[in-house]
């Protein structure tokens, strides 16, 4: 583990001050905020996780070229790896999408009938994808995981998986074009941009609506694509591994 970024020794919330996307995994782990000036160690043990298995998962998303090596993922207790993906699904389809939905209603509300009428319907139709997403690797997958920890084997291999396995971060980046190509269209936008007087005016709700959405929608396609890279670079690996030893 000597080649990862931090140590279980090492202050959580300075590596989150100095990794912020790293704030977007504590959730996954279950651990809330509130941990002062506690170590990684403290903070993990408080809450059920085990430590390395919290740096691994913190090393692929602080470092876009890491890829774990057989021997790590053999000396990384595993056991937690389908409960943290599990509430990361929870996460996505209970926390970060509907938020996302509450301001992309108020956004489409403001712009012409057929435009907004597409761009809900373009969201409701990936939040679906999502789900059906989820629901596959919940009922296949993981169940497969469970199985092979637990020293059982079954007839699915996760090279099946992995060669069908698409990402769900695209189409949020095609969401947010969409938003940009009808946002002229909103008309508090377009009156905000002088007083009665002549002078600039403030930004509109409207416009601080369209901001925060376009930047949960972009945090949340980071995040869904390190998510891929957990199930790519730690998952995949993992698994065949344990197939190797199952002889699957």
């Amino acid at each position: 583990m000597n080649d990862f970024l931090y140590k279980d020794t090492d202050n959580l919330s300075a590596m989150i001050t100095a990794q912020p996307q790293l704030l977007l995994t504590l959730s996954h782990f279950g651990i809330p905020m509130g941990f002062g000036d506690k170590t990684i160690a403290q903070v993990c043990s408080e809450h059920g996780v085990d430590a390395k298995f919290f740096l691994l998962i913190c090393e692929v998303y602080s470092n876009d070229q890491f890829m774990p090596q057989a021997a790590t993922l053999r000396a990384t207790p595993m056991q937690g790896l389908v409960p943290y993906l599990l509430r990361s699904h929870d996460y996505y389809l209970n926390r970060r999408l509907p938020h996302i939905g509450h301001h992309l209603d108020k956004i489409a509300n403001m712009l012409p009938p057929r435009a907004g009428k597409a761009i809900k319907q373009f969201f409701s139709t990936y939040i679906e994808e999502v789900r059906e997403h989820f629901a596959h690797e919940e009922k296949t997958v993981y169940p497969h995981i469970s199985n092979l920890i637990g020293g059982k084997s079954d007839k699915f291999k996760i090279n099946d998986f992995l060669a069908s396995h698409g990402n769900l971060e695209d189409k949020l980046s095609d969401l947010v074009q969409i938003i940009f190509k009808y946002l002229p269209g909103c008309d508090a936008s377009k009156a905000r941009h002088v007083t009665t007087d002549g002078e600039p005016a403030a930004p509109s709700h409207a416009d601080d609506d369209a901001i925060d959405m376009i930047f949960d929608i972009l945090q949340l396609a980071l995040d869904l694509r390190k998510h891929a890279i957990v199930e790519d670079k730690i998952l995949g690996p993992f698994v065949k591994q344990l197939e190797k030893t199952a002889k699957l």
